[in-house]
């Protein structure tokens, strides 16, 4: 297939910084797939940003070939198998996965939630399997030259399962619902280059304009950070009492720890690559069950599907006949994190001997069988565009040590300090918590164990002076900083307390440079002052697999285990 390329006036026409990242790529500064994440976060569709990085060539060397599915395909999920007659109708899927408390989706802190609401509920974005964002109910965005200025265009057609349209309206009081510091979301601390819905603007019935406060290039990914669905105008603060939105099934039952059944909207918005309606399922069903008894009942055929398997998991299921398991690398982990505001964690020298204590490759092989990539003490990884290298921080009890015996001489205590580390037992907390148990003894830490169910961590995760807390992947690394360690999230996802004036300034800095290469020259920044004088250890980035049975398709394993079910089917229909 012969393809056309995409020349630098049109790139320039969809925004005046492309050209300049496409001669970086062309003189191999940059890789093609940070290309297209630039390209298409500035609005660029992910077809023509595909095409343009498959036609360049890098360093001088001759131009990729561009396959017929890199240019046309612009599919979140797996292709269809069209070998006999491609996607079925019918059938259900059931999935087991915790059912926690709903009520408010701006509100939502855990994906497994944000599974069930993005069933019937849908984003202005979504960002894919391979890390790229592209516009869902939108039909597009521009950003202004210095991205100050954001416009969003809703797609028309669209409708919610009552039969009423989507418009502005509805976006408007969803970015309502999200700046209003009494709901509680955690979109206000991502979004606090909007100081206000004063600086959301309604242009007409499909148009939304942002008035950013402060340069932002994350505000697409943001779109979709996991309690962004967007809500009907008349939503009363409770998605099971008031289950209206705009996705592909509606909701029948939820009942709380038990079970969610979703059936197919006969009039969904969307159709699929076959040109016929979706979604293709005519029921999604999840089960409520611990892991073990997910992982039974997968095994023995009574459920379809796993949520985010645990390591034990993935050893026990990978090899079943029938099951077919899917991996992806994430920016997903289990964050050491320190309470700064409480002794002794508001000591730096206790932080650091903490994070020095910990033995990276032994913590990694002991939790995970090795499947991750060893980590700084830093909330940026490596699949992140702007992530920048740095070496590995050794494992040093006797540096520890001596930390730890120059903070107990100028406290008057003894050695070793003890100490409570809280976490939770659904994911591989313990493993990780008993291996820096043992480790970090000989640097002056007697650590005592709070290890409980899922719900006795959640119920308290911000409050505990150190715990070990899962935190899920976000596609950039500038957006999960601001989520969790700036002044503005304490009190909302700040369960450190800590804040830092130059971070918060280099954060800033790094959100409005949209150079791939100068915004990695401010991480490299960022991240030391986290390893020099931050609040958390962190020792692996963690793999993440689906595990599903084979017989369903159009699925692929997420960064973030977000569940995708609208283009699903089952082939044995």
């Amino acid at each position: 297939m012969k393809v056309r390329r995409v020349s630098k006036k049109e790139m320039e026409k969809v925004h005046p910084a492309i050209p300049a990242a496409y001669e970086q790529l062309e003189q191999g500064r940059i890789t093609r797939r940070e290309f297209i994440r630039f390209a298409t976060l500035l609005g660029m569709s992910a077809a023509t940003a595909t095409i343009a990085a498959a036609c360049a060539p890098q360093g001088g060397g001759e131009a990729a070939p561009t396959t017929a599915a890199a240019v046309e395909g612009e599919a979140t999920t797996a292709p269809a198998d069209t070998s006999a007659g491609g996607p079925r109708r019918g059938g259900t899927i059931t999935k087991s996965m915790q059912l926690q408390l709903l009520d408010h989706p701006a509100r939502l802190s855990w994906v497994e939630g944000a599974n069930v609401v993005r069933q019937m509920s849908e984003y202005l974005t979504e960002t894919g399997s391979d890390n790229v964002t592209r516009p869902y109910l939108l039909d597009r965005w521009e950003a202004s030259e210095d991205v100050m200025t954001w416009d969003l265009y809703l797609k028309q057609g669209v409708t919610f399962n009552n039969g009423d349209a989507l418009t502005a309206d509805d976006v408007m009081f969803t970015f309502g619902e999200w700046l209003n510091p009494d709901v509680g979301s955690s979109m206000l601390g991502l979004m606090s280059y909007l100081s206000g819905i004063q600086d959301v603007e309604k242009v007409d019935d499909h148009h939304i304009r942002l008035h950013l406060q402060t340069a932002n290039i994350g505000v697409p990914e943001h779109l979709f950070h996991y309690p962004a669905v967007i809500l009907h105008r008349n939503f009363g603060g409770d998605i099971v009492a008031s289950p209206v939105g705009t996705g592909a099934f509606t909701l029948q039952e939820y009942a709380e720890g038990e079970r969610a059944v979703f059936r197919r909207r006969a009039d969904y918005w969307r159709n699929g690559a076959d040109g016929q309606p979706l979604p293709y399922l005519d029921e999604v069903i999840y089960v409520s069950t611990d892991k073990d008894a997910g992982v039974a009942a997968l095994q023995s055929g009574q459920v379809d599907s796993l949520y985010d398997p645990r390591p034990p998991d993935w050893q026990a299921l990978k090899d079943v006949p029938g099951l077919a398991t899917r991996a992806v690398s994430t920016a997903q982990a289990l964050i050491l994190r320190m309470r700064v505001d409480l002794e002794p964690w508001d000591d730096n020298r206790v932080r650091s001997a903490l994070k020095m204590a910990q033995n990276r490759e032994k913590i990694l092989q002991l939790s995970y069988f090795g499947e991750g990539d060893l980590s700084l003490d830093a909330h940026v990884a490596p699949i992140h565009p702007e992530f920048c290298e740095q070496p590995i921080p050794a494992f040093d009890p006797e540096g520890a040590r001596a930390l730890m015996e120059e903070y107990a001489s100028e406290k008057g205590i003894e050695l070793p300090l003890r100490v409570v580390l809280s976490t939770k037992n659904d994911q591989n907390e313990p493993e990780i918590a008993t291996a820096l148990k043992e480790d970090a003894l000989a640097a002056g830490f007697d650590i005592e164990l709070d290890i409980t169910e899922p719900d006795g961590y959640w119920d308290r995760w911000t409050e505990v002076p150190l715990g070990i807390t899962s935190w899920t992947h976000r596609p950039l690394g500038t957006m999960v900083l601001p989520l969790a360690y700036i002044q503005e999230a304490i009190g909302a996802w700040n369960e450190t307390r800590w804040s830092d004036e130059e971070f918060e300034t280099l954060l800033r800095q790094a959100e409005a440079t949209l150079d791939v290469e100068a915004r990695r020259a401010i991480m490299c920044d960022i991240q030391t002052i986290m390893q020099e004088r931050g609040p958390i250890g962190n020792s692996y980035w963690k793999n993440v697999w689906n595990i599903t049975h084979e017989r369903f398709q159009g699925i692929e394993a997420h960064p973030t285990a977000y569940d995708f079910f609208y283009e699903v089917y089952d082939n044995t229909l």
